[in-house]
């Protein structure tokens, strides 16, 4: 399949719908393993959309037209936890959460394109400041997860009438593709993982309860956060591209991949932005109006007190105050870290049970033949009583192996599935600023 068809199926709907100035967000990233194509793809992509886009501008065809549109383009990259600008020097950003709820990288600077040359020029420059590295399955292996942001603003407000996002993920590894990495790399590895099971945890949360009370666990990495709108506003289109590799030993990746994707694709999720933040309003001004009352009375009881008696209360609020927020902080830290060491479990006891499944699935194989050898054996009209004790013997020796494989698989899924459970429970106690 080549990117024109790819483009034709995937991003081309979303030119069209940014373009009518609604506002619209539409996102398209692409996952899979490690050198199976998604910078390539997501490069093609790029290069189309430039043409695409100024295309639709210039034809006049939309409520997004050339005198009224300003085409404007930001790059960045998130790196060990890091937000970078690659448009801007590299420079570190800031991921902040402003009140009305949207997610704002302070610092990020945004660079106007009149024409698809300068589009692309400018996407050219951030692709080179990419952080990349040579690892066993990659030669210019992606070590970040790029995020390329495609503006439309109104020339006299500056109002946002859409916006698409490119990402390109960094490719997902197993333990036994890092074996040969030195630290760096193996922190590189980490921090990508944790990450991509943050997202694979939202995107599970997500439509699990129809009334909405799941726990989305958005801020659990800078990369969840970022993409946070794309999954819960109303005005929000997503698509996403699975790349696999062909290779045999690339397998337990590709259904890996396959999954991933499948849990996206069946997620029909339904929410009323405006119930949301109608009901987190009154819940803030139900709370600013329960501390009013309270530190009204504070006030009163604090008149109705000697100056030195004032002063003695005054003090002892502030440093129980002091000492709450420390507390906070000190379990916040212990319940991310608490987090980071399960989500790091997850991938490690996913791959031991894939393994072991798959082992099993090989001896299983290779018992079945030998039963069938037997059993020709036993079948035969010269058989003796020796070769019948013989074959009792080993189809006891069989079956107390083939329980053993079984009760050895369901003891690692039993442990999966408690590290999973107790993964959940975590991510819904803390928050990543």
């Amino acid at each position: 399949m080549n990117d024109e068809v790819i483009y034709e199926h995937s991003a081309n709907p979303l030119v069209d719908f940014i373009c009518e100035g609604t506002g619209g967000r539409a996102t398209v990233f692409a996952y899979g393993q490690t050198g199976s194509g998604k910078t390539y793809t997501m490069e093609g992509i790029q290069s189309r959309v430039a043409e695409d886009l100024f295309r639709t501008i210039l034809s006049g065809r939309k409520p997004c037209s050339e005198e009224t549109t300003q085409i404007s383009v930001a790059y960045f990259e998130i790196y060990g936890g890091y937000v970078q600008d690659l448009l801007n020097e590299r420079k570190k950003l800031k991921v902040l959460e402003d009140a009305k709820g949207e997610i704002v990288v302070t610092g990020l600077k945004e660079f106007e394109a009149t024409d698809a040359d300068q589009f692309l020029d400018l996407i050219s420059t951030g692709n080179r400041s990419r952080t990349t590295c040579s690892t066993e399955a990659n030669d210019t292996s992606s070590r970040s997860h790029a995020i390329c942001q495609i503006m439309l603003r109104d020339y006299e407000t500056g109002k946002l009438r859409g916006k698409l996002s490119l990402v390109d993920l960094a490719g997902s590894e197993r333990g036994g593709d890092t074996k040969s990495h030195n630290t760096q790399r193996r922190t590189e590895s980490a921090e990508i993982n944790t990450s991509l099971l943050a997202l694979k945890e939202c995107i599970r949360a997500l439509g699990v309860k129809k009334d909405g009370t799941k726990h989305v666990p958005y801020r659990a990495s800078k990369l969840t956060l970022l993409l946070k709108d794309c999954f819960t506003s109303k005005q929000a289109r997503t698509t996403m591209i699975a790349t696999v590799s062909p290779g045999a030993s690339s397998a337990d990746h590709t259904l890996n991949t396959l999954r991933y994707a499948d849990r996206i694709k069946e997620q029909k999720i339904v929410i009323d932005s405006s119930e949301l933040n109608i009901k987190t309003t009154l819940g803030v001004m139900d709370q600013v109006k329960e501390e009013k009352v309270a530190i009204d009375s504070s006030k009163q009881t604090i008149k109705s007190t000697p100056d030195t008696l004032r002063k003695s209360a005054s003090s002892s609020i502030k440093k129980k105050k002091q000492l709450a927020s420390s507390m906070k902080a000190a379990q916040k830290k212990k319940d991310e870290e608490e987090w980071r060491q399960a989500a790091q479990a997850i991938f490690e006891q996913e791959e031991d049970l894939l393994n072991t499944h798959m082992s099993n699935i090989s001896e299983s194989a290779q018992l079945l033949t030998e039963e069938g050898r037997m059993l020709q054996q036993v079948q035969q009209e010269d058989v003796t009583d020796d070769e019948i004790e013989a074959y009792a013997t080993r189809l006891e020796e069989i079956i107390e192996r083939k329980t053993d494989l079984v009760e050895h698989l369901e003891e690692k899924m039993a442990s999966f599935r408690q590290t999973l459970k107790h993964e959940e429970e975590l991510s819904k106690r803390f928050t990543i600023s």
